[in-house]
């Protein structure tokens, strides 16, 4: 079978594709099929770190159809369409926990489909779970336009937030975030997100943020916050250190959280995934919450999919095809 693997080099790994085994699902496993797989900013950043080894599988989540059951599989037969979180899901054919599947609904394409999975468990996780967001609270998400800010975004609206802001870089990405769920856009290229999310919110604050960015935003998240707001850090595109105004933690009783899938169990990895499906099965189905998908490439392009990424111009997701058809239902 086809597979993506990063090659090393003393400069940051290269994804390419090579043969590889067609793996064999063991007990409580599925065997999938990979029509599509989403291409998220992770596995651009473990690319960068693969200076030597071996080659090393990547991807997280997949679409596709259920090729073999393993060992004491009950409740799904071959041929049903999925999708999955894993890990090396971008190939031909994957090995999953059957705990991870969700049926993939008729309304989506497979692009979309296997686009879905890591960034709404993701938002989810961040918003619902660690963000306790409540309908008629105050969400700003930074960076909406990635594949979880948009996710957040969303979701946030779909579930009831009374207020959802989003900031971009972009001018021209402000009609598309007001698309996809936002009632205001704040272009931090031009405008000052402390200042703006005031205005905006009577100088109340927000409850609670989605935060992609990291140090370079910390002390205005920190001042966007309202009393008892929750920041929910996610990633840290912008910088990996900060410093703290503790005054600003304490007078506002704020909680600062950390959210990553690296350090998580099994067990506590599959229940973010029922807890997505749960609140957004539902809303995907029917097309309120929907992975905007920027590209789509030929597995055989994977290079040009991680250099799109890597120029952070595209608005959502990025999707690997395995099959010339993974776009259509």
């Amino acid at each position: 079978m086809r597979a993506v693997r990063i090659r090393p080099t003393p400069d940051g790994g290269v994804p390419v594709v090579v043969e590889a085994p067609a793996p064999t699902p063991g007990p409580g496993q599925v065997l999938v099929r990979v029509r599509a797989s989403g291409l998220n900013r992770g596995e651009l950043l473990q690319a960068g770190r693969v200076k030597d080894g071996d080659l090393v599988p990547v991807g997280v989540e997949l679409a596709g159809e259920i090729e073999a059951l393993g060992e004491g599989v009950t409740g799904w037969t071959p041929g049903d369409a999925v999708v999955a979180h894993g890990t090396g899901t971008q190939a031909e054919l994957v090995v999953v926990a059957a705990g991870a599947l969700v049926r993939k609904p008729p309304s989506s394409t497979w692009a979309e489909a296997g686009s879905f999975l890591n960034v709404s468990m993701t938002a989810h996780d961040a918003l619902v779970t660690n963000g306790r967001m409540a309908p008629g609270e105050a969400v700003l998400v930074n960076a909406a336009t990635g594949g979880v800010g948009l996710a957040a975004t969303q979701i946030a609206r779909a579930l009831g937030a009374g207020t959802v802001i989003a900031t971009t870089t972009s001018v021209s990405k402000v009609k598309t975030l007001l698309d996809q769920g936002a009632h205001h856009v704040i272009d931090v290229s031009s405008q000052d997100q402390v200042s703006a999310v005031a205005d905006l919110t009577d100088h109340r604050g927000v409850d609670v943020i989605v935060d992609s960015v990291g140090g370079t935003v910390f002390d205005d998240n920190l001042t966007s916050l309202a009393v008892k707001g929750r920041l929910v850090q996610v990633g840290r595109m912008g910088s990996a250190r900060a410093e703290i105004d503790l005054t600003k933690l304490w007078r506002k009783r704020l909680s600062l959280i950390g959210v990553t899938f690296q350090t998580r169990t099994e067990e506590e990895r599959l229940a973010c995934i029922r807890a997505a499906e749960r609140d957004l099965y539902d809303l995907w189905e029917r097309r309120v919450v929907v992975p905007v998908v920027d590209r789509a490439f030929p597995m055989e392009d994977v290079g040009a999919a991680y250099d799109h990424m890597a120029k952070s111009a595209h608005t959502g997701k990025i999707a690997l095809l395995t099959t010339s058809s993974a776009g259509d239902r």
